[in-house]
């Protein structure tokens, strides 16, 4: 009879965390219609093809480097000794690839429409395989003894449930790094002052943001990876900050429809830290708050900043509310503000600027190495034409 409970409870674990998987594997459609939608006509194909491709190299990097980095295991064992306990620990590598391929997802929507295809290959193949998952190991695993650190310094560890700063904020601050390094893209100034560049479609920005709200339930409820950790209140609250942030950039956007699909998944990013910490009505706060930090600083950088072209706004979006959703769960994690409790604001804050500087390092040294050694930026000629046709030699529709 034990026996029997026992294969039955890791048959269900492992089915859970499979679902877990597809759904944020499915994400990666999210992110591709997005950046689709929101680029130039001309440069389409590149957006879709960067991420299936990016997503491919990721796999490699975190198969073979990045998740012994993070975890110290590896699959070079046999297929029986990995099938063991119905490869549990196969599909928790894939659940935890989803989250790791997810960073150049990120950095391409920020980077997009001026970048040179293999060169950035070769970047996200050095970022999933070193950069991310070293802060990974630090936060999920104990690496190094940072969390016993905090916990003896700040009387707590960092929590970071769903990857607030260790997923999005390392994206975000990663792809900061790139956009400084690619400069704008031509045209985009004028005199100092932006040049709007129109999305190419709504419905496909649109589509690209519901793929992302709708898979990010899995993102966040799924992190229990396993059917005992289920909770219902990170379901909720999940939902509580997706609508603060949709509402939020709504009245701030002054209801356009790219501001309006962006702020659900600011109010997304910020909840995932303490999404298993907070009340809901404080999660709505984290979200909405999220929402205006999304629309105030992208705006602001955007004409106030040439040298930060950010396509997409993924550093907003991914980077700032990354790190507040991270600094949030100190605040609002706590049973004073009818959180669950178990954190401390100066282990969040800490943790969360540690993020951050190891994004900024990595992604300096990194792009910077790669900007050396082959270039990071398409010729102007090219630029001019699209990478859809400089690059793929072939337009998004027929009629081009």
């Amino acid at each position: 009879m034990n026996s029997a409970v026992e294969a039955l409870v890791s048959s269900s674990n492992t089915f859970f965390i499979l679902m877990g998987a597809i759904m944020v594997f499915f994400m990666h459609a999210g992110f591709a219609f997005l950046e689709v939608g929101t680029v130039r006509k001309k440069n389409q194909v590149n957006a879709l093809v960067k991420i299936i491709t990016d997503f491919a190299i990721s796999t490699i990097a975190y198969f073979f480097v990045g998740y012994s980095v993070a975890y110290g295991a590896d699959f070079f064992s046999g297929a029986s000794e990995l099938s063991q306990a119905n490869g549990y620990e196969l599909v928790k590598f894939f659940f935890l690839l989803t989250f790791a391929a997810a960073i150049p997802a990120i950095v391409s929507g920020g980077i997009a429409e001026r970048a040179k295809f293999y060169p950035f290959l070769i970047a996200s193949a050095l970022i999933v395989a070193l950069v991310y998952p070293f802060f990974e190991g630090m936060i999920w695993n104990g690496n190094y003894g940072y969390q016993d650190w905090l916990e003896n310094t700040f009387g707590a560890q960092f929590h970071d449930f769903a990857g607030s700063v260790v997923v999005h904020g390392m994206g975000g601050w990663l792809a900061l790094a790139a956009i400084i390094l690619l400069g704008a893209r031509s045209g985009r100034y004028r005199e100092g002052r932006p040049v709007a560049f129109a999305p190419s479609s709504i419905p496909f920005l649109g589509l690209g943001a519901w793929i992302l709200t709708i898979g990010w339930f899995g993102f966040n409820v799924m992190s229990a990876q396993t059917m005992d950790g289920i909770s219902g209140l990170v379901a909720v609250n999940s939902l509580m900050a997706m609508v603060g942030g949709t509402l939020v950039a709504m009245v701030m956007g002054k209801n356009d429809p790219g501001f309006i699909h962006n702020g659900p998944l600011a109010g997304l990013v910020a909840v995932c830290a303490g999404s298993d910490l907070f009340h809901p009505v404080g999660a709505l706060f984290v979200g909405g708050i999220a929402g205006a930090l999304f629309v105030y600083t992208f705006t602001y950088f955007q004409n106030k900043f040439p040298g930060i072209d950010d396509v997409l706004g993924v550093w907003p979006l991914h980077g700032l509310c990354g790190v507040w959703g991270g600094i949030s769960a100190g605040i609002f994690g706590l049973e004073s503000f009818g959180g669950m409790g178990g954190v401390t604001f100066m282990s969040q804050l800490v943790g969360s600027l540690t993020g951050v500087a190891v994004a900024l390092i990595g992604g300096f040294a990194v792009y910077g190495l790669v900007k050396v050694v082959s270039g990071l930026r398409m010729s102007e000629e090219d630029e001019y034409l699209g990478a859809d046709l400089a690059i793929h030699k072939i337009a998004s529709t027929s009629d081009d």
